[in-house]
Order: structure tokens, then C-alpha cells, then sequence
């Protein structure tokens, strides 16, 4: 009995070793070696581990149960890829060009029914209203008037069982009850929202779909008083839970992000004075806002591939102030106000004063064109919205301006160029 109650020991433990496994296959053209693997937490990707090429394929294997959203990056070329788990294998395939992947083959079971799932959502949400415009302008007995009919058809079919796939499932019912457009439905209420985030299994957080619900209620109408909105759910969410202290995180950052600074404030300072166990999504915005607040030291950057300047690192910059850019070439904003720091840029230098610019770009062409009509200290890793420094100092969007003093003590946070002339008392 002692041997077989070892050997069934060995297996459990066998069985616990790996949950299951990734397979990524490409082509040889395609150049990256490394490959970092990303589960998700509410709208923030998080690191689970990363591998080496061996041949033209990347295998993983993921220790813990995981079933949700799933995300390759690729850092050497900043190319992401997603795709989901149901705890099982999961195989792909991908053709390349440029340089970058085309033609994604899904080879496991959940992963193609994912995918044609979310063509078909893609479609009936785009497509499918052009189509049943576009129809009646043709002869019903042309082949092109038939092609249109067929295809209004399939994409107006109910969606087969889905049963097989929980996570699937979970995904495509959930979207459809609160961000499908095209589902002809009541409009969703607060109550049905707060409803689905209070008691949804833990596939909220790992789905993509916490984000836009959380979007989806806030823009739930009319409503005059957001605030009072937002009391009322973080209440039945509990802030001492889990659940409760991620939609915390998510609604902070919403407000950051579309510029709503006293509901911003007032969600920070809630998060700030919970006494309770805080979770390390809220710690992290807490803490990501604290190194960026009014009075805080500037955490110091060293420069990957700087243009215009000897220094290593922004301390290294001697500046009685520093301007502090974030922008991208991909920016309209940026596009509109980058010039008018350009023509103050004399006069910035004339208060030893220094502008040190980050790009949020990913294209090194796209990049390198644009810096040359930067005069000011200039510098980028290349990874878009992965640059390390967008995590470090709560870029939420571009342009993003900082004032420091000589001591790297944040003493303004403009919001346009023009602030930033103001300040400097340059107009």
C-alpha cells in the first residue's frame, strides 16, 4: 500500500508541475529570440515569464491555473500577439512579414473558437450595418446581392453552445449583455453593472472586459453627480476585498486618464487612508502616484539612446529647471504643441533651464525622422506604451508635462506647452 500511495504521490506532484503549456511556432524570417509571456489583471498586463528561442519555436509552461487573456511580447522587435487559456495547451502558428506577424494559425480548440468569435463580433459591430444598407442598392438575382444575403446571414446567427469553453463563453456573454453596439437590447442600468462586478467569478479580472464595464457605467446616463455614482458602487464591490481595491485602481486611473483631476484626488486619497490589506494593483498606483505628485524627487532615469546631451541620466543634466516631455510622433497633440516649446526653445536656455523629451514611439524610422527637429535632450526605448518610464512615471497619455527644480523635485505638472511657457514666464 506504502509504494502505491508513493507512486500515486509522484504523479499529483507530476500533475502539479506544469498546469499546461504553450507552443509557439515561426517562421525562420522572423528574427526575435526572446518572448515575454503576460497574463492579466484587470486592464494591466502582468509578467508570468519569459523564454528563449530554441529553433523557430518558444515553449512555456505555466506552473499556476490560469484561464483568461494571455499576451506574448516580443521586445526586440515591440510586437505583442494575444490569446487566451482555458488551463489547457495552447498551440500557434504565425507567418511574418517585415518583421512583423501576419497570418496567426490557432491551433488549439479554445483559441480558434476565440478567434472566430471575436471576427464575427468585429464584423456585426463594423461591417454588418454598412452591409444591410449596401444590399438594397443591388439586384437580388446578382451574385454580388446573394454574397451580401449570405454573409448578413452569417453574421446574424446565434452563437453555437459554447459550453465546452468557460472562459469563451464567460467572454462572449458578458460582452454582448454590456459593450456589444449592435446587440438591440434595453440600455444597461448602474444596478445590472454593479450587479456583474460584485458577483462575477474571478474571469472578471482576467477577461479585458473589467476596463470597458467600469467606461460602460461611468458613462451610463444622465447622471449628475459621477461621484455619487462611483460611491454607490465601490460600496457594493467592498474596497476591503480584492475585487473592491482592483476596480479602486481602474477607476483612479480612468480619471487620470481623461483628465478628471478632483475625481482622481478623491479616489487616491480613499485608496490612501484604507486601513486594511491593499492588494498590489492599488499599492501600485498608489505608489506610481506618489512618485509623481507635486513636491516628490522625480525618480532618475539613465538614458538608453540620447541625443543632443553627454549626460547619462536625467540627474546628471545641470539645469536650474527641467522640462520634462513625454510625446510621440504618432501624437496629434504632440504635433500641435511640441512646436511651441521649439520656438521658446532659446529663451528656455537662456534661464539655464533644459527640456528632456521621451517618445513613446515604437517605429525607429518614424522616431528618428521627427527627433532631428528636436533641439532639446532627446531619448526612447523603442516599445510604444512598454517604454519602462510610462509605468514609472503614470503616463496615462501624451503630451505629459513635468517642471523640476535643479534638484529633480517636481515643482509643476503642466497640462499643455502654453502652461509650461506661463510658468517659465516666457509669453
Amino acid at each position: 500500500m506504502k509504494k502505491i500511495l508513493g507512486i500515486m504521490s509522484l504523479l499529483a506532484l507530476n500533475s502539479l508541475s506544469a498546469q499546461f503549456k504553450i507552443d509557439i511556432e515561426a517562421p525562420a524570417a522572423f528574427t526575435p529570440k526572446e518572448v515575454y509571456l503576460y497574463t492579466l489583471n484587470g486592464s494591466k498586463d502582468v509578467l508570468n515569464t519569459k523564454e528563449i528561442r530554441k529553433g523557430n519555436t518558444w515553449q512555456f509552461k505555466v506552473e499556476k491555473p490560469y484561464t483568461g487573456m494571455l499576451k506574448l511580447y516580443f521586445p526586440e522587435g515591440n510586437i505583442s500577439l494575444n490569446f487566451i487559456a482555458e488551463n489547457k495547451d495552447v498551440k500557434l502558428k504565425f507567418d511574418s512579414d517585415k518583421g512583423k506577424i501576419t497570418n496567426v494559425q490557432y491551433l488549439d480548440e479554445s483559441n480558434f473558437v476565440m478567434n472566430n468569435l471575436q471576427d464575427v463580433q468585429q464584423k456585426k459591430e463594423y461591417i454588418l450595418p454598412a452591409l444591410v444598407q449596401i444590399k438594397d442598392y443591388y439586384d437580388s438575382s446578382t451574385s454580388f446581392r446573394k454574397a451580401l444575403n449570405d454573409e448578413i446571414a452569417r453574421l446574424s446567427l446565434s452563437v453555437a453552445d459554447l459550453s465546452k469553453y468557460p472562459f469563451v463563453q464567460y467572454y462572449n456573454s458578458n460582452y454582448s449583455k454590456f459593450l456589444d453596439k449592435t446587440t438591440a437590447k434595453k440600455d444597461i442600468t448602474h444596478d445590472e453593472i454593479i450587479h456583474y462586478l460584485s458577483n462575477s467569478n474571478d474571469m472578471l479580472e482576467t477577461s479585458s472586459l473589467l476596463r470597458p464595464v467600469l467606461m460602460a457605467y461611468l458613462n451610463v446616463g444622465p447622471s449628475t453627480n459621477v461621484a455619487n455614482d462611483v460611491d454607490k458602487l465601490l460600496k457594493a464591490v467592498n474596497l476591503e476585498t480584492p475585487r473592491g481595491q482592483t476596480i479602486l485602481s481602474e477607476l483612479i486611473e480612468i480619471f487620470d486618464t481623461y483628465g478628471m483631476a478632483d475625481l482622481k484626488e478623491k479616489y487616491l486619497t480613499e485608496a490612501k487612508n484604507l486601513k486594511c490589506t491593499i492588494n498590489d494593483r492599488l499599492s501600485n498606483t498608489i505608489a506610481t502616484n506618489k512618485n509623481t505628485e507635486l513636491g516628490a524627487t522625480f525618480p532618475n532615469y539613465v538614458f538608453q539612446n540620447p541625443t543632443n546631451t553627454t549626460a547619462k541620466s536625467i540627474a546628471d543634466v545641470k539645469a536650474s529647471k527641467k522640462i520634462i516631455v513625454f510625446w510621440s510622433s504618432t501624437c496629434s497633440h504632440c504635433e500641435a504643441e511640441l512646436p511651441k516649446l521649439i520656438e521658446k526653445y532659446n529663451a528656455i536656455k537662456s534661464q539655464n533651464a533644459e527640456v528632456i523629451a521621451f517618445s513613446l514611439d515604437s517605429e525607429k524610422a518614424n522616431y528618428d525622422a521627427k527627433v532631428k527637429s528636436l533641439p532639446w535632450i532627446n531619448d526612447t526605448e523603442l516599445k510604444g506604451w512598454y517604454s519602462s518610464f510610462a509605468e514609472t512615471y503614470n503616463v496615462r497619455a501624451t503630451p505629459t508635462y513635468f517642471v523640476l527644480d535643479s534638484n529633480n523635485k517636481i515643482i509643476a505638472k503642466p497640462d499643455h506647452a502654453a502652461d509650461v511657457i506661463s510658468y517659465l514666464k516666457l509669453n
